[in-house]
């Protein structure tokens, strides 16, 4: 397990990256539908990492990370055939962007890596119960 400073040095790396095939930054979990297509197609290709409380702008926002765990727990576990393996860590960050000189507010943030699926694909459950690769 890294430290918490090479965490966060790893996040920050991270948030200086644009995103790509194998990273996406999310402010939050809001369809479980859609972070499945998400999951599915990083598990298929290389794998990769979402880091959310993240805007696309590569600001640090914060998220209740509980919530957000169990979004992406739950929609792995209803939307992704099979579930993909995925791991879950929560960091602290500090965001001065918008506080008086001399403050830090203590942020989290969700980083959760997607393994590249091993043997079959993953495809994904629609709403109305069609499977997509």
């Amino acid at each position: 397990m890294k430290s918490e400073k090479n965490i966060q040095d790893f996040v920050n790396n991270l948030i200086r990256q644009k995103e790509s095939n194998t990273l996406d930054f999310k402010l939050k979990i809001t369809s479980k539908e859609k972070i499945a297509k998400t999951i599915s197609a990083l598990a298929n290709t290389r794998g990769g990492y979402l880091l959310i409380g993240v805007s696309d702008k590569r600001k640090i926002v914060g998220i209740d990370p509980e919530e957000e765990k169990y979004m992406i727990e739950s929609a792995n576990e209803e939307f992704c055939i099979p579930p993909a393996q995925v791991r879950f860590e929560e960091i602290k960050m500090y965001n001065e962007d918008y506080l008086s000189k001399g403050e830090e507010e203590e942020l989290s943030l969700l980083l959760v890596q997607i393994f590249q699926c091993s043997s079959e694909l993953i495809a994904v459950k629609t709403s109305s119960g069609e499977t997509k690769t």
